[in-house]
């Protein structure tokens, strides 16, 4: 591994360090492109205005107009936790703005797929809706919303998907992603695009006298549903989603935020008044997306739109189930998925350009999950498949894949597809993770076929794991009290948690639950605790090694200990 110590431009470091920001935040802020104290300011009046949404005052009118006529509402979710907050602040947002009748459905991922398909849209239309609004999906449902408009159902797209050459015609598109639109964050979450959705449809209700200023509801207790969607569905964090992360993580510290979430921090045994980010990402992130892999995500949105405590903690408990089931079936798969890949070469050798591995007893629902860990172990680009549920005939495989910088997954698909035509049955994704379906017997032609377009499109220099580092930690920041600081400040996808690196002296290392490294080193000429996890081989007595800080508290003492993320060399 080789790391990378990020630039810290000396003038943004002065800058932030001039408006009273911490030095060492002002070196980490600087190193992640922060150049003024302004963008740092987390205040709900430094959003961006919602108006620079297209189509978003299209979407207000639509909603108001089907209120004031008391239509049927019915939202179409997606299955993951963007998806299943995204429902969730859609059904209690539209419900204070005064809807009297808002159903949701949310598609099956064996039986139904993805999306807005034109059975999703009939099952909408029988249910007596009269209008259908997606959220976090169909910007690439064409054949669903025209099935929809030739029910009669009016439609409001929201989505932040990309999408495809050509756009579904529904009655109002909200999505920052499609031409022409201008608003700057293009990394919305679905969650954050429906939020902004009902901003404006406040505003819409207020100029229409329905409520005044003083009386309108206050949309800030969805806060922290749209802070778990935006850090779950690994989002760029850039400033405007930082925004929205702090505002909903200031709420959940001081108790405010829907009974089920609470539930959740409970059945995970984290402390919602100590929450950061990374239990959003790593505790009710996974929690509500095992849902959605394993069983029906309904239990999903019920979570997290009850306000029956009694309700919350039953379904949470149940969520907390299917996420054990989800681990052990990933576990099992990822132990059989690394024996697989390493028939495929040498262990002694350098691993192919990219790894495709199958087996008839792994579970569709986890193949992403495993291709991640796949992935991150060889840093190659990595596809994982199992036989679909979906196909009668078992014959069809689902594959999910994760890739590594410099090789647009979704890119590589579509070249495998000009190439060979008749293998993907359908495929689609982004830079980082994409899916394909395709039959049982073209796999190995596949596998052949993307090793190829690996092998043109990879070199040595990205074959190469790097790893992004903050440089040294100075003595004086070890402190127990600076990494509570740390841990309470917003990171994650595009703005990485802070990660120290340098040479350390090794005074003592064992294995701990047969699976991980305690370490004793010397750092700057102090003694101080190390765990590296999932680390089993044994350490030289000096490591460069990379670090995060972390506060750890044993029998009511606080000390710092350094959670090893990497080793040059």
């Amino acid at each position: 591994m080789q790391f990378m110590p990020r630039d810290m431009p000396p003038r943004s470091i002065w800058a932030l360090e001039q408006a009273g920001v911490h030095p060492l935040l002002a070196r980490l802020y600087a190193a992640r492109g922060v150049q003024e104290a302004a963008t740092l300011d987390a205040s709900l009046a430094q959003l961006l205005p919602p108006m620079g949404l297209k189509g978003i005052e299209a979407a207000a009118t639509l909603l108001a107009d089907a209120m004031a006529a008391n239509k049927k509402l019915c939202i179409v979710a997606d299955y993951d936790c963007d998806g299943a907050t995204a429902c969730a602040v859609a059904l209690r947002g539209l419900r204070l703005l005064g809807a009297s009748q808002v159903s949701y459905i949310v598609p099956d991922r064996v039986v139904d797929g993805y999306g807005l398909t034109p059975p999703i849209a009939e099952r909408v239309k029988a249910s007596g809706a009269d209008m259908l609004i997606t959220v976090d999906n169909g910007i690439a449902s064409v054949e669903g919303v025209a099935r929809a408009r030739e029910l009669g159902l009016h439609v409001l797209v929201t989505d932040h998907h990309l999408p495809a050459a050509v756009l579904p015609e529904a009655d109002a598109i909200v999505n920052p992603n499609q031409p022409g639109c201008t608003f700057e964050s293009k990394s919305l979450a679905g969650v954050g695009v429906m939020f902004y959705v009902l901003l404006v449809l406040r505003a819409e209700l207020r100029k229409r006298g329905v409520f005044s200023a003083e009386q309108q509801p206050k949309l800030d207790t969805l806060l922290p549903l749209v802070a778990l969607g935006t850090v779950a569905d690994v989002v760029k964090l850039d400033a405007n989603n930082r925004r929205l992360v702090a505002q909903g993580l200031a709420r959940v510290r001081k108790g405010q935020m829907p009974a089920g979430m609470s539930a959740l921090f409970a059945a995970a045994g984290r402390q919602s008044e100590k929450c950061t980010s990374q239990d959003f990402g790593f505790a009710l992130g996974p929690r509500i997306n095992a849902a959605g892999r394993l069983s029906d995500m309904t239990l999903g949105i019920e979570c997290l739109t009850t306000d029956d405590v009694g309700r919350a903690t039953e379904l949470a408990a149940q969520l907390d189930r299917i996420n054990r089931e989800r681990r052990e079936i990933e576990g099992d798969m990822r132990e059989q998925a690394l024996e697989l890949a390493q028939e495929m070469f040498d262990p002694e050798e350098e691993p192919p350009s990219a790894l495709c591995v199958f087996d008839p007893d792994f579970h569709e629902g986890v193949v992403g999950i495993v291709a991640a860990k796949l992935k991150d172990l060889h840093h190659r680009p990595t596809f994982v498949f199992a036989p679909s549920q979906a196909d009668g005939k078992g014959h069809e495989l689902k594959g999910s894949g994760r890739s590594i910088p410099g090789f647009h997954l979704r890119d590589a698909l579509d070249l495998v597809a000009k190439r060979h035509p008749s293998v993907l049955l359908r495929f689609g994704g982004h830079a980082m993770a994409a899916g394909c379906t395709l039959e049982e017997d073209n796999l190995a032609t596949f596998e052949e076929a993307l090793q190829h377009v690996a092998q043109e499109w990879l070199d040595e220099a990205t074959l190469q794991r790097r790893l992004e580092t903050d440089g040294p930690l100075l003595p004086e920041y070890r402190r127990p009290e600076l990494a509570d600081t740390l841990a309470r400040e917003v990171w994650g996808q595009g703005f990485a948690p802070p990660t120290f690196s340098e040479e350390v002296e090794v005074l003592g290392q064992r294995l701990v639950g047969g699976k991980h490294l305690a370490l004793k080193l010397r750092h700057q000429g102090q003694p101080v605790d190390g765990i590296w996890f999932g680390r089993v081989d044994p350490l030289p007595s000096m490591a460069h090694l990379a670090f995060r800080l972390e506060a750890d508290e044993w029998q009511g003492n606080k000390r710092v200990r350094f959670v090893v993320e990497g080793m040059a060399g």
